[in-house]
């Protein structure tokens, strides 16, 4: 093609472009009279367009348009689920009066996937709302941890260490070294680290016999806490318990140890 050509082809389209841009023509398509523009005219057009398309499924893509906007307005994760899914109930109700199978179908397939994670979620903020009420295990955590097996004498993490996850024991023993406890099946370990400001380890736990551990990131603690901010009140309250078991477990150490030097000075002055 020569430069004669390429040029020839842009000035059709520049020219064709401006022939369909020109206001008499937009007015044209919008079924206006060019020589006879008012307000009254574009109102009574619009309202003519407005009319004609009062339609169930115009009404049903209307109220899904507006739950959609919802969520975009919503900061937590549930109620987004909740409006999402009334959304795409709407959408898949404007698809199938259509005629239009694609919008039907893939809306009508979110209406399932969003109800699944919404499960998940409240499922996973029921069980930290009966941990806080006395029962402070975290087994609604396992959906989102990871498997990892360790051998006797390995070392999980050391005092000091940086952190960036947290573990939950399933078979064997672990010491924590420092104060001198095992944690049997069950137990998590490392969530101070989450709330530590320079995310330090606190201690340092090691594998006594070969077990099995689930582990989560820290990051995926915060990615559940902000989907849902009430888990993460649940969350603290509960590392809070932990943490004052290990103050009290302390405190009996202390306290034992000063009956006994009593008891050694007492025994010296006789």
């Amino acid at each position: 093609m020569t430069s004669a050509d390429v040029s020839t082809v842009l000035n059709r389209i520049l020219d064709t472009a401006a022939e369909n841009l020109r206001v008499a023509k937009i007015l044209i398509q919008l079924g206006l009279d060019p020589n006879n523009v008012t307000w009254e005219a574009i109102f009574n057009r619009f309202l003519e367009i407005f009319l004609a398309n009062i339609t169930l499924a115009n009404l049903f893509a209307l109220i899904g348009a507006i739950f959609f906007v919802a969520t975009l307005l919503t900061q937590t994760m549930v109620p987004l689920r909740v409006a999402n899914m009334i959304g795409c109930a709407f959408y898949a109700g404007f698809g199938a009066l259509t005629g239009t199978i694609t919008t039907f179908l893939l809306y009508l397939l979110l209406i399932p996937i969003n109800a699944w994670r919404l499960r998940q979620m409240l499922h996973l903020v029921k069980m930290a709302r009966t941990a806080t009420q006395g029962d402070t295990s975290m087994e609604w955590l396992k959906p989102f941890m990871s498997e990892r097996k360790y051998k006797k004498g390995d070392v999980l993490f050391k005092k000091d260490d940086v952190a960036n996850e947290m573990f939950m024991t399933i078979t064997g023993k672990f010491l924590v070294k420092e104060i001198n406890v095992e944690l049997p099946p069950g137990n998590i370990m490392g969530e101070l680290g989450f709330l530590s400001p320079d995310n330090r380890r606190t201690a340092t736990v090691q594998c006594l016999e070969d077990g099995q551990v689930l582990t989560i990131t820290y990051e995926k603690l915060l990615e559940i806490y902000f989907q849902n901010p009430q888990f993460g009140y649940y969350f603290l309250v509960l590392t809070s318990q932990r943490l004052l078991e290990n103050i009290a477990r302390l405190q009996a150490e202390v306290a034992q140890n000063k009956i006994a030097l009593e008891a050694v000075a007492a025994g010296g002055e006789k």
